[in-house]
């Protein structure tokens, strides 16, 4: 307990003989560990939108108005039977209209149809959101559906969102490499200034170093104050970027929501406890990283 305390106290003492020094690596700590705080919360939100665009997937076929009933009961059953699918049901050409009727802000529009123009249709439900393409595929390869579809070319009678959802995939992993290449680049940033900070701190304590190397003292007593400062470094950037990431949270996260509330980008309270947990126990491996390196170029002990 004597020796953390001594650890403790001299790497105050640290703080203070390279103040600016000191101040530089807390700030790039802070500033990298607050930018991926904010990657992981925008990771979050754009992983559950995703998973909200996913659940609302499913496939739309139509089907032509002289199409017997037995065949569209047949087609049903074999599209239940395609693994990915969640559950099948029928629209009539009564139903299609009246869900139009609904929908329709201006409800002459509808009476000024003429008739019922809308087919009716098989409405798919899918279980597994990344097997629409399969699924779609399958049903367009039907001669049952040929038979029964509402267009000549039965893939004209297919309604799916997988391209929006492809799309939506594709922006989130350029937008998650960017995310990784700028977390790389930020830790780098503070193993330097980590490492030039003890750099210093080792200097401006040779002699006493010299010292306590004479009367025998062990290369861990040496070290320890060396990485408590590196430690201490981490924990107060750390305490700082979930400081600010808090008041994101309760301040700008609440308005964002307001403004987009037709998307799900909430996030709840336990999820953001974690992600100040991992800052802080990736701002301590940095620093006693950063620590170490130096020791080990400028300490031989």
């Amino acid at each position: 307990m004597s020796s953390l305390a001594y650890f403790i106290k001299q790497a105050f003492q640290g703080f203070a003989r390279n103040l600016s020094t000191t101040l530089g690596s807390i700030i790039t700590i802070f500033l990298s560990l607050f930018i991926i705080g904010v990657f992981l919360v925008g990771a979050i939100v754009v992983d559950n939108i995703v998973k909200s665009v996913e659940s609302e997937v499913s496939i739309t076929a139509y089907i032509s108005d002289d199409a017997k009933q037995s065949d569209i009961d047949s087609m049903e059953s074999y599209i239940e039977g395609l693994d990915g699918v969640a559950s099948v049901s029928f629209t009539t050409k009564e139903q299609a209209l009246e869900d139009f009727r609904n929908m329709s802000s201006n409800a002459e529009i509808v009476d000024e149809l003429g008739g019922n123009p809308l087919p009716a249709s098989i409405n798919i439900e899918l279980s597994d959101p990344q097997k629409v393409q399969t699924v779609a595929d399958e049903i367009e390869a039907s001669d049952l559906f040929a038979k029964i579809a509402d267009e000549d070319n039965p893939a004209d009678s297919l309604k799916y969102g997988q391209r929006t959802v492809e799309r939506l995939f594709s922006v989130t992993n350029y937008v998650r490499y960017i995310g990784i290449a700028l977390i790389i680049l930020l830790v780098f940033i503070s193993l330097v200034f980590i490492n030039n900070t003890i750099r210093l701190a080792i200097m401006a304590r040779r002699k006493e170093i010299a010292i306590m190397r004479l009367v025998g003292a062990s290369n861990g007593f040496i070290r320890g104050p060396f990485l408590m400062e590196g430690a201490l470094h981490a924990v107060i950037g750390a305490v700082l970027a979930a400081g600010c990431l808090e008041l994101l949270r309760r301040i700008a996260l609440p308005r964002l929501q307001e403004s987009l509330a037709f998307l799900p980008i909430g996030i709840e309270g336990n999820t953001f406890l974690l992600i100040y947990l991992a800052l802080l126990v990736a701002g301590l491996i940095i620093g006693l990283i950063g620590s170490a390196f130096a020791m080990r170029r400028y300490l031989k002990v």
